[in-house]
């Protein structure tokens, strides 16, 4: 018969709770960001960390990426941009709440 201590559950420690929090972010990164595959990498790095969202090409020759994730994968999603693909040049990343932006497709999306 189970002892009394192997019958608990394991207690939630609180950064596990705020881990899996999502946040909403908007990123726009400067560079030589369009024309490198840079929207098509977002996006299969983004399904890998299960991140819904929308990359598009701005008319200043920059990539804006809106996502919507959990904390770590959004830690590692930034971490990503700052890098992109082999064939792109990032000089700056901008990073700001999109909490006024609306809502995000079910999955990621080019525009």
């Amino acid at each position: 018969m189970p002892t009394r201590s192997t019958q608990r559950r394991p207690r939630r420690c609180r950064t596990e709770a705020i881990n899996l929090e999502e946040v909403f972010r908007r990123f726009l990164v400067h560079g030589k960001v369009q024309g490198v595959f840079f929207r098509h990498s977002t996006r299969l790095e983004a399904e890998r960390l299960a991140i819904r969202g929308i990359a598009r090409n701005l008319p200043d020759g920059s990539v804006e990426v809106i996502a919507r994730g959990t904390v770590p994968a959004m830690q590692e999603l930034r971490v990503w941009l700052h890098r992109g693909p082999a064939q792109a040049r990032v000089d700056a990343v901008q990073e700001s709440d999109a909490g006024d932006l609306g809502s995000v497709p079910a999955d990621f999306v080019i525009r």
